[in-house]
């Protein structure tokens, strides 16, 4: 429990403005910041108890509670105050936003270790990293797409060198701490106010040097190499599916794990059949008659399978005829889509007399006018097109 006063703790009187308090905690805050005095106590103690002043002080309610209960009898009431010293340093951290004004990086102004209270440690040598992710697109048929298929795949990506068992030298001797930032992976540099760190120069932020680096890697721990295997392609694949290979992009970094390998899929349209959803869908061109006294066709499917299709008596242009299980396989689960077959009618561009002459005598029969309790719109027939 803190026996100073709040007001004098920040080192304001009781009518400070809520600026004044804040600029005095700026000042506080950084004097004694855990980055700035590594393993000095008496300053992390200060720290925290200006923390505290700091919290109470620059909120309205706790501030007029404060001041009229007095320092003891605020923190014995348990108003929120008193309980700093006992804080996680994270929890101090959070309310430094309107402190520094939420643009400045709090990293830059005191150090890597912003954030835990605890300067940025020193690196012993290299830090396993995670591989990237490697994106490879392979183009398929529609057909393929039905049916399922094995593909080729061949492409550039990392691989764990081999000769330094992944770690970029042979021998912990050929390890070496950075001499310009002493194994911290950064340096600092004063400008004016603050003190900026950034990625060391010489050591490219490693913190160490690789004195003899492996001769095949150079000291990078892997190495491009060009690499080909194949992939099944499930069946019911769609356009722009991707498929994951675990282990198969780039190798990570003085032993770290690989990337995985992520196949994108292209599927090419197909001039016969197109996909709707998990159905297979195809128009299947008829003459006039066989659209009014019905017929029974016979189709290829896309795997060139024969497929039977009746066709109804009387069978509009644009009639769906779903043929049930014919489609595509469902990437999950055992269950198949429909193939749609559209019907369409075929009109000749050319006749020959004696075909227009049939068809005079067809329209003759049949008559003009469209039965109206088919939903059609009426019209007059005046004559035929020469």
């Amino acid at each position: 429990m803190s026996k100073k006063n709040y007001y004098d703790i920040l080192g304001v009187s009781k009518t400070a403005s809520l600026d004044e308090i804040k600029k005095s905690y700026r000042k506080l805050a950084m004097k004694y910041h855990p980055d700035r005095n590594p393993d000095n106590k008496e300053a992390e103690e200060l720290f925290k108890e200006a923390a505290e002043a700091y919290e109470v002080l620059s909120d309205q309610e706790k501030r007029a509670k404060y001041d009229k209960f007095g320092h003891d009898g605020y923190q014995n009431m348990n108003y929120g105050g008193g309980n700093t010293h006992h804080m996680n340093m994270d929890d101090i951290f959070k309310n430094f936003g309107d402190i520094f004004g939420g643009g400045i990086d709090l990293g830059d102004i005191f150090g890597g270790g912003f954030g835990g209270g605890s300067a940025k440690r020193k690196k012993t040598g290299p830090v396993a990293q995670r591989g990237h992710d490697v994106i490879h697109d392979i183009t398929i048929t529609l057909q393929e797409a039905y049916l399922g298929t094995k593909k080729e795949v061949g492409y550039y990506h990392a691989f764990a060198c081999k000769d330094c068992s992944h770690q970029g030298y042979k021998n912990k001797t050929d390890l070496e701490t950075c001499s310009d930032c002493k194994g911290m992976g950064q340096v600092r540099y004063q400008q004016g106010f603050f003190s900026v760190a950034q990625a060391c120069y010489k050591c490219q932020g490693q913190g160490f040097i690789i004195k003899n680096p492996c001769s095949t890697c150079k000291g990078q721990s892997r190495k491009q190499e060009f690499e080909r295997f194949s992939i099944n392609i499930p069946a019911g694949i769609f356009d722009g599916a991707e498929l994951r290979v675990a282990g198969k992009g780039d190798a990570g970094l003085y032993g770290g794990p690989s990337g995985d390998l992520y196949v994108k899929v292209r599927v090419t349209p197909n001039k016969k059949f197109t996909r709707e959803g998990d159905n297979l869908v195809c128009t299947l061109m008829l003459t006039y008659p066989q659209l009014v006294f019905g017929c029974q066709m016979e189709i290829e499917n896309i795997d060139q399978t024969k497929i039977s299709v009746k066709i109804p008596k009387g069978c509009p242009v644009g009639e769906k005829i779903i043929i049930p299980g014919k489609g595509f396989t469902k990437l999950k689960g055992k269950e198949t889509g429909n193939l749609i077959v559209i019907t369409q009618c075929y009109i000749p561009k050319k006749s020959t007399a004696e075909q227009k002459a049939a068809l005079e005598t067809y329209s003759e029969k049949l008559g003009s006018i469209p039965d109206e309790t088919d939903g059609f719109i009426s019209s007059i027939f005046k004559k035929f097109l020469g």
